[in-house]
């Protein structure tokens, strides 16, 4: 009589289990050249196209499922949207559900344009208590692991695979980044000290150029090589000066002349 609810119970989760259908699709990072879809607290996945449209009605919700990589195996998927986990629980909860959207967020046929998914991209929501399913910002590495859950109004509808370990990139603390800007590896300071060796190379040659050039200036110029004219040099030069007349004696009186003295003698 003991065997018959054990029978029952199998029974029952066995028709669970058929009732959650499996999608066959593993979410993945983007193979995209995208610049940032991998850093300290968010990272893109590419968005499945072609994918859920067997799956899901017009009136289900598709969600993402973040969870720590080792507690995947404890997920329970929520019967209900009452029960959906938000994203301020993930440090006690050890996942949450995020990125809320409908099947025509997922259009088919596949379109030309590749597009991503970014989880924790929004800053803003992170202390907003109003909303409760939030893409916030991830608060460590990880590793995480991520699917897509499909919910009616009965809950869990259907399911993705897990996806594989993502590991964000290492932050640094702020104590532990060197500011100071003397501070150079070896490679800098030969490179500093070689181009140092050149400017100064260069300065003296610079200045040994324009020395030699003023040498040469001054050996032109120089007054001992202008020597003194000879004398006698300006025989034979003519020299124009103003000629100014003698000064011409009063005229003597004539002696014939009547009336003079020399005459009257």
């Amino acid at each position: 009589m003991m065997e018959l609810p054990l029978v029952l119970l199998v029974l029952t989760g066995s028709c669970l289990v058929k009732g959650l259908e499996l999608v066959p699709y593993t979410p993945q990072i983007t193979g995209s050249s995208l610049e940032g879809k991998l850093t300290a607290s968010t990272f893109s996945l590419d968005q499945p196209i072609c994918i859920f449209d067997q799956y899901v009605n017009a009136t289900d919700d598709i969600w993402l499922v973040v969870a720590f990589a080792n507690a995947t195996s404890s997920v329970k998927n929520p019967t209900s949207r009452n029960d959906i986990p938000p994203y301020q629980r993930l440090s006690t909860a050890l996942h949450y559900m995020t990125l809320r959207t409908s099947i025509t967020f997922f259009p088919c046929p596949r379109s030309s344009n590749t597009s991503v998914l970014r989880v924790g991209s929004d800053a803003f929501c992170r202390n907003d208590n109003s909303r409760q399913h939030c893409n916030g910002p991830l608060p460590n590495p990880g590793p995480y692991r991520v699917k897509f859950l499909i919910l009616d109004s009965n809950g869990a509808k259907a399911e993705t695979k897990w996806s594989e370990r993502i590991t964000l990139k290492q932050g640094h603390r702020s104590s532990t980044i060197d500011t100071w800007p003397g501070r150079r590896s070896g490679t800098m300071i030969v490179i500093t000290v070689i181009l140092s060796s050149l400017v100064g190379i260069l300065t003296i040659a610079f200045l040994c150029t324009s020395a030699y050039e003023c040498f040469k200036l001054w050996q032109r110029e120089d007054p001992a090589m202008a020597e003194e004219p000879p004398a006698g040099s300006f025989k034979g030069r003519r020299y124009d000066t103003h000629h100014i007349p003698p000064s011409q004696a009063p005229p003597q009186p004539p002696s014939d002349v009547p009336g003079s003295p020399a005459a009257s003698s």
